[in-house]
């Protein structure tokens, strides 16, 4: 069964399964109350069945459920089946609303029990019942139990009066009378009671911790069926015909509502809903000669394939219930987890998504680090909830290095650790659909990545990093559910709420540690740091106990730009010009860490002319992009583009390729450590630049067999583009949108870092379309952005492509349904962005048009005719066109053949494009 394999951790049996809470709610529906019984007694049956082909004995409803609550009919069939103990299969229900005491009395009366016999009698039994009454003085629910429970308050009602309370109708019967109390039906307060009965069980299980879901084994929910408008007017009162419709109303709502909240159960096939959705529509609710009716449309409804598998998912679900529920439950499914925790250590961390290593200068935060691992890991008896811990404190104290370093300490522990970045909406889908591709699932959206991460039963930690927007609500970035540890880190104070331990507010290290790390940071000896401890400390002083900047301070002083002794004065100096140039509250915020960065840049101002400048030039193109890792072979791609473009005579370039053509004057604009004239790539004034940066602790540098890029600190970031003037920003900007747009098609880092290109690319579009096309002279900025355009046509990034052409529409001031061979570019990818969207006719209809211009002015074997052509074949495809498809295909390929190596990824992608076609076609699946 698919619950016991996800409730298992190496084999060991998990208490849920065979000792879990089984709940039954069976909602209010007057006759059509029959149904709910004739569901209720085909599980019982195929239960049973099951059970006696294991050699089990039989079990009754009662046997099974530690909790059943009901609502006016659900309510008196919950009685019977409860707290009378009936079997399913000897509830004979005849709900003549005339005779309803008299059928009341005439149950009892079958049973062990007396007319006078207390609901709450005193003895315990093994299923608890309660039924739902609605108090006619308030018309507030109340709960009539055959139990007690110390912090409730307790009616003193007999059987009959509870089954008459539960389903005194109003307009039917008169209300009843409990001592001093009255009630009427309570289908007018909670028709369906699944709110009810999860309310009880937590008040019976899980007092403490309100946290009832991992108790859970099973929970049933039963309906009376679809009521439609018979029903809602088959009424004598006017009370009643309007309260009806809010009943159906209700009870609908409620369904939705808790599904929503219980989803995670309903996926693992731990709650059912069941209800008859035809042919009860007629049936009124007095109407109860109509039992041929009812019984023969539960039984079509049971039959229903669908049906079949919940019913089936459903009975495989009980046939593991074993034992009682006993109060002490929450006690055991906390050791269970502690025991499976402890397994855990011998378990090899499966999934390590952490940006970086920690950094080798961390210094100190013992204390911090061993509280922040006892509160991730979930060692308390008393709880089961999922422990979330937030860090707050300002840009570069140390929040994230704390993360890195708790990750690596607790990698071990834990089968799978993720670090997403939620700085911006961006970056954030792209670190959850990474973790969602980690995990082999199909996910497309931040919800179903979540949603597939709190399915998973091994222990993770996830790591929000930078959550610093104070209009942004994180919680949606938090998986549902009790599983696993969240680890989040923040500037804004009120981002404390989302713990669920005490949160730490990260302040400055110690004057010890702070002198140790500035110490660190300079590679001064340790045997010499005795000598300038004094020194030291009057630097971190100055610096406030700032991390970031004490290791900035470090690294300036260990390149040699001064000695220790004469930092505090040339700080001083800076921090002077510093404070003219930034906004208040950076003043105070990150004064010591932004004159720590000017400090840098003044070396990099003395250093060798063309070293420093290219240091300079490389700041201002991380700038313009996101503070995450940026691909160094980007470069050498850009070189590449140039050298293609070089090479071409501008003259010849068809004229429909003039609108995105790149042009010598783009590469012009490389940063000038691309020789775009070198007859071969050399990298090292790329690299020469590079190293000055990371010695400066401006970027770090991250080389791995897969992998050679920088990354900035997101501090060093926002700083790097606050320092540049207006016209230094448009400049940079263009910069690197010819770096960008040369690279794309000339070097395979699109294809093999396409999720670390997606952040750049994004922040790099960030500016309004009416901006980028201010920063370069006519003609000079389309080029670019229809090529960055492509690329998020690659990525699958459709909602901002739309966004782009909708700015170029507006700006070229061209309209989208009068497509121009002179803009056939544009239409052309928008036909694509277009079908991507989901509307594959519309797309075909463009393509088509994009297609009939290119066969007329492009030659058979050019590129764009044949790339248009494949999409147009996919776009036939997509809308069910496989005769148009398939020959068009087909005549793709074979040009493709002529002209393209075996092994050219345009020629294999089309190859394999027909072949899922024809196979379709054949398989019959159009």
């Amino acid at each position: 069964m698919a619950q016991s394999v996800a409730t298992q951790y190496g084999g060991e049996p998990n208490p849920l399964d065979t000792t879990g809470l089984c709940l039954l709610s069976l909602d209010g529906g007057g006759v059509r109350g029959l149904s709910t019984l004739y569901i209720l007694k085909g599980l019982m049956t195929r239960l049973n069945h099951e059970r006696q082909n294991a050699g089990l004995p039989r079990v009754k409803p009662c046997e099974v459920f530690d909790l059943i609550g009901g609502t006016s009919t659900g309510g008196l069939i919950a009685i019977m089946l409860g707290r009378l103990e009936m079997d399913s299969g000897k509830v004979k229900a005849r709900f003549d609303s005339a005779k309803l005491k008299k059928a009341v009395e005439d149950a009892i009366s079958k049973t062990d029990a007396s007319l006078a016999d207390a609901f709450n009698d005193g003895r315990k039994r093994g299923c608890h019942t309660f039924v739902c009454a609605t108090a006619k003085e308030t018309a507030g629910v109340t709960r009539l139990r055959s139990y007690t429970l110390p912090d409730e308050g307790e009616v003193p009602a007999t059987i009959c009066q509870a089954a008459l309370a539960t389903s005194a109708a109003t307009g039917f019967f008169d209300p009843v009378s409990i001592g001093a109390r009255h009630f009427v039906d309570g289908a007018l307060g909670a028709n369906n009671p699944v709110d009810e009965v999860e309310g009880e069980a937590t008040n019976i299980w899980s007092p403490n911790t309100g946290d009832l879901k991992p108790l859970v084994k099973c929970f049933i929910s039963i309906g009376t069926g679809n009521p439609g408008k018979k029903a809602l007017e088959d009424n004598i009162a006017k009370f009643l015909s309007k309260s009806l419709v809010g009943i159906a109303t209700e009870t609908e709502e409620t369904e939705r509502k808790f599904i929503a909240r219980w989803a995670k159960h309903y996926d693992e096939k731990r709650y059912f809903r069941f209800n008859v959705d035809q042919g009860l529509q007629e049936v009124g609710l007095a109407e109860y000669k109509e039992q041929g009716r009812m019984e023969a449309a539960t039984g079509e409804y049971l039959q229903h394939q669908a049906q079949k598998f919940r019913v089936r998912d459903c009975i495989k679900n009980l046939q593991q219930k074993q034992n009682r529920t006993e109060l002490s439950f929450a006690t055991s499914i906390s050791e269970y987890t502690m025991h499976c925790l402890t397994q855990q250590h011998k378990t090899r961390n499966v999934h390590w998504m952490v940006p970086r290593p920690v950094n080798s200068l961390f210094t100190g935060r013992s204390e911090l680090i061993e509280r922040i691992q006892n509160a991730l890991r979930n060692n308390d008896p008393g709880t089961t909830k999922k422990k979330q811990l937030v860090i707050t404190g300002i840009g570069g104290i140390g929040k994230s290095e704390v993360c890195l370093k708790v990750a690596d300490l607790m990698r071990d522990d834990l089968w799978g650790i993720f670090w997403v970045d939620v700085g911006n909406r961006s970056t954030a889908k792209n670190g959850f659909l990474a973790i969602a591709k980690a995990l082999k699932t199909s996910a497309e959206s931040v919800e179903e990545s979540l949603q597939a991460l709190a399915s998973t039963k091994d222990c993770w930690l996830l790591i929000l990093d930078n959550a610093d927007d104070p209009e942004v609500d994180y919680a949606a970035y938090i998986p549902p559910g009790n599983q696993g540890a969240v680890l989040v880190t923040s500037r804004i104070p009120e981002c404390r709420q989302y713990s669920t331990v005490p949160p730490e507010a990260l302040e400055g290290l110690d004057e010890e540690h702070s002198t140790q790390l500035l110490l660190k940071a300079t590679r001064m000896p340790e045997e010499s740091w005795r000598s300038c401890e004094e020194q030291a400390q009057a630097i971190v002083a100055l610096l406030g106990s700032h991390t970031l900047a004490l290791i900035q301070a470090g690294a300036y002083i260990a390149e040699g730009y001064c000695r220790l002794n004469q930092y505090a004065e040339k700080y001083k100096r800076l921090r002077k010009r510093l404070l003219k140039h930034y906004p208040k509250q950076q003043q105070s915020r990150y004064r010591h860490i932004y004159a720590t960065f000017e400090a840098s840049v003044a070396v990099l101002n003395d250093a060798e002319e063309e070293a420093g400048q290219d240091a300079l030039d490389l700041l201002g193109v991380f700038s313009m992009l996101h503070s995450g890792v940026l691909p160094l072979h980007l470069f050498r791609g850009a070189w590449r583009g140039g050298q293609y473009v070089l090479a071409t005579d501008n003259d010849e370039i068809d004229e429909m390729d003039k609108i995105d053509a790149l042009r010598k004057w783009h590469v012009s604009q490389l940063p000038e450590f691309i020789d775009s004239q070198a007859d071969e790539w050399d990298d090292y004034r790329l690299h020469k630049a590079s190293a000055l940066l990371v010695s400066l602790s401006l970027v770090t540098r991250h080389r791995s067999d897969e992998l050679d890029g920088l990354s900035m600190h997101p501090l060093a970031h926002s700083w790097a583009r606050d320092r540049l003037g207006k016209e230094q920003q448009e400049a940079s900007w263009v910069r690197v949108g010819c770096l960008l747009a040369l690279s794309q098609g000339h070097s395979e880092a699109w294809q093999v870092y396409e999720t670390q290109l997606r952040p750049h690319l994004q922040a790099f579009l960030s500016p309004s379309i009416e901006a980028m096309f201010s920063f370069g002279p006519p003609g000079t900025m389309l080029p670019i952005l229809l090529t960055c355009g492509w690329a998020l046509n690659t990525m699958r990034e459709d909602s901002r492509l739309e966004a782009l052409l909708e700015g170029l529409y507006k700006v070229l001031q061209i309209a989208p349904s009068d497509p121009s061979q002179e803009h056939m570019q544009i239409w052309d990818l928008s036909a694509r962005n277009i079908r991507h969207m989901g509307h594959a006719s519309q797309g075909v209809a463009l393509l088509e048009h994009v297609v009939k211009v290119k066969e007329t002015t492009l030659a058979e074997t050019h590129p764009d005719r044949l790339a248009s052509q494949h999409a147009l074949a996919l776009a036939y495809d997509a809308n069910e066109q496989p005769q148009e498809a398939l020959p068009l295909l087909k005549h793709v390929v074979a040009v493709e053949c002529r002209v393209l190596s075996d092994n050219h990824p345009s020629r294999l992608i089309s190859i394999r494009a027909l072949q899922a076609i024809e196979s379709r076609l054949a398989a019959g699946k159009y």
